[in-house]
């Protein structure tokens, strides 16, 4: 390796092991954030607050509540309220929903062919609404299947859920959360690193250096693609052994993808050390540059086909959008190379693209 890039190597490394502030970054941070998302950001749903009206009182009545309350989703937080209150009730958020079952319950299970129940459903959030309306209606087909096996339906359903077959929502979103904070740290640490440089004068010490700009970003970013590997292999760790992740597929594959989303995350961060003079807007524009788009365009929460065409596009000039496909494919569906090989372009280019844009920008201030 030449001697000017060995001595800009060591003397970063150096520099990163005596900045507490650097060593913050990389080693709590990710972990940390792992952590509060990976517990704050789910699609599972339980204790939703119920009210129970049990107008029956009667033996089947009371089989159909207990199937109710045996589960988790449900939380019973009053009986038998009368009906002028149930609005108050919606109003104060004591309950989500409100299931009503009328006298005539016990007596229209044995004569008629279909019983009707009344739901009332708070459908503010409509998500939420959805949920516990099809949640109820299952109870209800499986009660109803028990007390009459003699019912044959035109069809009958049979469902295998593969590669997530509890359908933990941690199965979906760490391993999105671990893309969101990769690209997030390895922007922040190259982008705080030069500006930091700009910001106490060393800059100008290294420039009048015999030393080229490539060397100079090449110095600079071999560095933290250590480091920013050290961080995947602690948030996957996290993952595989805290949250209980799979990783089905080549940890090999998993490690040089890694690698590659790494490099295009710190070559983001560079470019945008080059276009800005202060660690707090390079902060800043790392957050809005990172957080955002991730979060919003890369299929992380919301699926892509479901946006308006031109985000479509948009999202493609995102690289978590297409780390995202790579890691979820290895991590629970354990495919490989020939699958993912239009992602892995995709990212090969972007980060081409960024490195290139960052040497061109970094030369032109030299100038």
């Amino acid at each position: 390796m030449n001697k000017i890039l060995l001595s800009i190597i060591k003397k970063e490394f150096r520099h990163i092991l005596r900045d507490p502030q650097t060593l913050v970054i990389i080693i709590l941070m990710p972990v940390l954030m792992l952590f509060l998302f990976g517990y704050a950001i789910t699609l599972e749903m339980q204790q939703i607050e119920t009210v129970i009206i049990d107008h029956s009182k009667s033996p089947e009545s009371r089989q159909l509540i207990e199937r109710i309350v045996s589960t988790d989703f449900f939380k019973v937080t009053g009986v038998d309220i009368p009906q002028k209150d149930f609005e108050e009730i919606f109003y104060k958020r004591q309950a989500r929903c409100i299931f009503v079952i009328p006298e005539d319950f016990s007596r229209s299970l044995q004569s008629e062919f279909s019983t009707p129940l009344q739901l009332l459903i708070d459908a503010t959030d409509p998500n939420a609404a959805n949920y516990i309306n099809n949640y109820l209606t299952q109870i209800n087909t499986q009660f109803s299947f028990s007390r009459n096996r003699g019912f044959i339906g035109s069809f009958q359903i049979e469902p295998r859920l593969l590669y997530n077959p509890d359908l933990k929502s941690s199965y979906f979103f760490v391993p999105g959360l671990i893309a969101v904070i990769l690209l997030l740290i390895c922007a922040l640490l190259t982008s705080i690193a030069i500006v930091r440089e700009k910001e106490i004068g060393t800059m100008e010490q290294i420039l009048v250096s015999p030393v080229r700009p490539f060397q100079i970003i090449a110095g600079k970013v071999i560095p933290y693609i250590v480091l920013g590997f050290f961080d995947s292999v602690l948030v996957l760790a996290v993952a595989y052994f805290w949250f209980d992740v799979p990783i089905e597929g080549s940890l090999i594959f998993l490690g040089v993808s890694l690698i590659l989303y790494i490099l295009t995350g710190l070559s983001f961060g560079l470019l945008i050390s080059t276009i800005t003079k202060s660690q707090q807007i390079a902060m800043l524009a790392v957050f809005l540059a990172t957080i955002l788009p991730t979060i919003m365009l890369s299929g992380f929460i919301f699926p892509i086909n479901s946006m308006p065409e031109i985000l479509q596009y948009v999202s493609l000039v995102v690289p978590a959008t297409h780390f995202l496909e790579i890691i979820r494919g290895i991590m629970l569906k354990g495919i490989g190379l020939a699958e993912l090989l239009k992602q892995t372009g995709y990212l090969i280019l972007l980060s081409s693209i960024l490195i290139a844009m960052s040497v061109k920008k970094f030369s032109t201030n030299l100038e």
